[in-house]
């Protein structure tokens, strides 16, 4: 797959001290960085995830913190198409060339948040959210709140807000350690709606996103990749070395072929809500057991060295394990089964 070269991102973060690990730091390179990419299902797909997947390559914790940027970035640009009025949204939430954003619309039990029009016109949202990845480092975030008792919208908030608290935990992640994902307590906090009811859900690129997320896991295990081959390289390198780096290549070249596939079918314009949502489901499917098998093929074919001697190792292994458990294993291959027999 195709993209902006590990090279030019790497130019990009030449600056930057601390890349994945220093959040601010890091929050900075992304709002410089993103305005560059491509939008997906503009015909240059492959281009904005390889990018994706060369920050992963670079750092998983940083790939991690530009992806929700990117994709609400992506979001607007899909609401000014459908007639929002985005520039006016910019202006209402002080919104500027340094600002960073989240997207927050994960549900969890006992938690809700409710949105509310008043009298004067304006909505609030009142309630708590969970999963809010660096909520409290980012400036702004697209969020989905209840809007009925079935129904969802999503709504552009203003982090700053008097009325947005963001907890501190609990997170006792040694993955993506810096990435607080905690819940977001809101108390009449003005926002702005983005879409119908249900926009967010429905529209094309609901789906592309989840496959951009698949992308970076993808870019994040090249590199583990490259270390066995470098070790089948080696003069002490066993049949065994060689085997480990074959399977290992054979997997992710699986996945990065499913991936330039899927990114060609998007910009193709013709997967109906459905389509995109079963390509997504196979994709983030077959690449996530690629990931797995190359982590479980690292560990075994290079032992514990690496894993307690070199820090950007140890750090990569642990960023995508967590990262990559976005997929919900054989509870998604059950969703993807049930598409597949209702398609």
């Amino acid at each position: 797959m195709t993209g902006r070269t590990g090279a030019s991102l790497a130019t990009s973060a030449e600056d930057v001290d601390g890349l994945g690990v220093d959040v601010p730091a890091t929050l900075a390179w992304v709002a410089r960085l993103a305005p560059s990419l491509p939008l997906p299902g503009q015909g240059a797909t492959a281009d904005l995830w390889g990018a994706l997947a060369d920050a992963a390559a670079l750092d998983v914790g940083a790939a991690r913190i530009l992806e929700p940027h990117a994709d609400a970035l992506a979001i607007l640009d899909q609401a000014a198409a459908s007639g929002m009025d985005t520039a006016d949204l910019r202006r209402t939430l002080r919104v500027d060339s340094r600002s960073t954003w989240g997207v927050f619309a994960a549900e969890g039990p006992g938690t809700r948040l409710v949105a509310e029009r008043r009298e004067h016109g304006a909505w609030e949202l009142s309630g708590t959210k969970p999963w809010c990845s660096l909520a409290a480092h980012l400036s702004h975030a697209l969020v989905t709140a209840w809007v009925g008792p079935e129904q969802r919208r999503l709504f552009a908030v203003d982090l700053r807000d008097d009325g947005v608290s963001a907890r501190p935990g609990p997170w006792v992640s040694r993955g993506l350690h810096q990435v607080v994902s905690a819940p977001v307590d809101f108390a009449h906090a003005f926002a702005v709606p983005v879409g119908a009811p249900g926009w967010y859900q429905r529209r094309p690129g609901f789906a592309w996103g989840g496959i951009g997320v698949a992308a970076i896991w993808w870019g994040g295990a090249r590199p583990l990749a490259d270390a066995l081959a470098a070790a089948a390289a080696s003069e002490r390198a066993d049949q065994l070395a060689q085997a480990y780096a074959g399977a290992a290549d054979a997997a992710l070249w699986g996945a990065g072929t499913a991936l330039a596939e899927a990114a060609a079918l998007v910009d193709a314009g013709e997967l109906d809500d459905a389509g995109a949502r079963l390509l997504a489901a196979r994709v983030r499917a077959v690449v996530s057991d690629a990931v797995e098998r190359v982590l479980d093929l690292s560990d075994r074919a290079l032992g514990p060295g690496p894993l307690t001697a070199d820090e950007e190792h140890a750090r990569r292994v642990a960023d995508l394990r967590v990262y990559v458990r976005q997929h919900h294993a054989e509870r998604d291959l059950a969703r993807l089964g049930s598409m597949v027999r209702s398609s």
